[in-house]
């Protein structure tokens, strides 16, 4: 293992160090996955209205049946991981009133990669909970903007979305901290420049999970865009593909569409919620789908 590997392995887990959290509030019980699951049962827009669910400890899903939104909690105060589409942020704030938590309690936005599907409830939802926002710098001027930087692959088929004030700008390897929280970012490009992950540990009952929130590893452009044209960017890709591979914790992986690890499934009971192999699996998918696109490319 590489110098830089190990040191990267001990940051992870040192600075997601296991803090007892509080227990979910009673009016989350009703709030299961199996429900989540049944009513977004052949339903997958990204505006699709769903149900919250409890993922483990402090961890909740507030999204759309089509997008991961994460709530994750804490005494003093909680942290958003994404916030859909612009249509989906009322349903956002819906789902956490619905648990019982309050939205002036949420303090940090954080998010996955600056497309709108991801990123387009962003600025609603800051100006409803007054959070900070908190990206990588690669991320700024797209989150500020609302359009897609001039390297993205998808740059001529996004449609803009509304801009969201970045409040502070984070680090590979850096942590967001919030009273017991500790939440690390993950540079991760290539899905789109700015592609962050988020790393962290939850406990429940004194057992603790190594949460990885991996961003889309797909490589996904304009007609007109030829991967085989950029190798500077396919390296790139590669290159964040072995990040999540080489992850040697990754208890409970989860992605910003949940259809791209089963999501909905597992919280269901339908497939293992927990997986130590999960983050590698999804690597290995990826780099076999960007052989695939590569291969295509060639052969047109």
């Amino acid at each position: 293992m590489s110098v830089r590997k190990t040191a990267l392995c001990a940051l992870l887990l040192a600075g997601c160090a296991p803090a007892k959290v509080d227990a979910p509030p009673p009016a989350t019980a009703s709030y299961d996955g199996r429900a989540l699951a049944k009513a977004c049962e052949g339903r997958t827009g990204w505006d699709d209205p769903a149900p919250p669910a409890h993922v483990y400890g402090n961890v909740y899903t507030v999204g759309t049946c089509g997008i991961t939104v994460l709530l994750i909690t804490s005494k003093e105060g909680h942290i958003l991981i994404d916030g859909a589409t612009q249509n989906a942020a009322t349903p956002i704030i819906d789902n956490i009133v619905k648990l019982g938590f309050k939205l002036s309690d949420v303090k940090y936005l954080l998010s996955s990669h600056e497309h709108l599907d991801h990123v387009g409830g962003l600025s609603e939802l800051k100006r409803v909970t007054n959070a900070h926002v908190i990206a990588r710098p690669e991320a700024l001027v797209s989150l500020e903007t609302g359009t897609a930087d001039a390297t993205d692959p998808q740059k001529d088929v996004l449609p803009s979305f509304p801009g969201v004030k970045v409040d502070q700008t984070i680090m590979d390897g850096e942590l967001v901290t919030l009273g017991s929280l500790k939440i690390r970012a993950l540079s991760t490009p290539g899905h789109s420049p700015g592609g962050t992950s988020w790393a962290w540990k939850s406990c429940e009952d004194d057992k603790c999970l190594q949460f990885v929130y991996a961003d889309s590893l797909s490589a996904v452009s304009s007609e007109t865009y030829k991967f085989t044209e950029h190798p500077e960017y396919v390296a790139i890709l590669r290159k964040t593909i072995q990040k999540i591979a080489s992850l040697e914790s990754c208890d409970l992986l989860i992605t910003p569409h949940p259809s791209q690890s089963v999501f909905f499934e597992r919280l269901a009971g339908q497939e293992a919620l927990l997986n130590s192999s999960g983050c590698k699996a999804y690597a290995t998918n990826a780099s076999t789908r960007l052989n695939q696109r590569l291969a295509k490319e060639v052969s047109q």
